[in-house]
């Protein structure tokens, strides 16, 4: 099972020089940046996270008054903290750091690091086992966190991870290798194939057109037939933008809108 992960850094470099690191490890799925704490924690807030690479300093709160802030949550992340400060030690592991690396950050190092997280994160969940089987008596009412699901979709804007709203997002494509989430006004990349957020998205308002295109059928306005049983379909946004339907999945389209 890979470990989500948020990456905290109010230096973009920083962010992708990390981010690059990251991605030579199979078990990592960084799925969120964000430039300060109060932004990351807004994010923790709203996505279940089981890894956070935090720098202590920041503008404003801190990554130690943040790593201090997430212990009061219900759901907490495992901290490493990645800092160009090596004073703040022991500081770090007063609110329950897995480890502390100092930049530049060495591979190997980073390895041990999220090896630590990933032995920590095997030991809790057989203590959730335990727990679960002891508390059987106590109450038949179980929340399973991962089965948790929020209508929102974290995207990158300007350096910045947003939560895009499933009602604000008109279509999600391919270009280049890449995913992009079409609002009203943007175009904003995210790190979720097209195949994740079509798991990720309502099955009964979202349809998958074309093998690059996955289009919320509320914004589609108009049915425009192109050629060899193809269509386009033109959605509401600011462009009026075409979104293609592909032959295999017009018929598909016909038998949802009934025509």
């Amino acid at each position: 099972m890979k470990l989500k992960a948020l990456i905290v850094d109010d230096e973009y470099p920083a962010r992708q020089e990390l981010r690059f690191l990251l991605n030579n490890f199979n078990n990592i799925e960084i799925v969120g940046e964000a430039a300060n704490a109060q932004e990351a924690l807004a994010l923790i807030k709203a996505l279940d996270y089981q890894i956070l690479f935090l720098d202590i300093s920041m503008p404003g709160m801190t990554g130690l008054e943040l790593g201090a802030a997430i212990q009061e949550l219900p759901q907490q992340p495992h901290v490493i903290f990645i800092t160009a400060y090596d004073e703040y030690a022991v500081q770090a592991f007063e609110v329950n750091a897995v480890d502390y690396l100092l930049k530049p950050v060495e591979p190997g190092r980073l390895k041990k690091a999220i090896d630590k997280v990933v032995k920590a994160s095997h030991e809790n969940s057989g203590n959730n086992v335990e727990k679960a089987v002891s508390d059987t008596d106590k109450t038949k009412v179980k929340i399973d966190p991962s089965q948790i699901r929020i209508d929102r979709i974290p995207a990158e804007k300007q350096g910045k991870t947003v939560l895009v709203a499933e009602s604000d997002i008109f279509y999600a494509f391919t270009e280049q290798d890449y995913i992009y989430i079409k609002t009203f006004n943007d175009k904003l990349f995210t790190r979720f194939t097209l195949k994740e957020l079509e798991a990720r998205l309502n099955p009964q308002v979202f349809f998958r057109t074309h093998r690059c295109y996955l289009v919320n059928l509320h914004k589609v306005r108009e049915i425009v037939p192109f050629f060899n049983g193809t269509y386009n379909l033109v959605v509401e946004d600011k462009e009026n933008s075409e979104v293609p339907v592909s032959r295999a999945q017009a018929k598909k389209l016909r038998k949802i809108l009934g025509f």
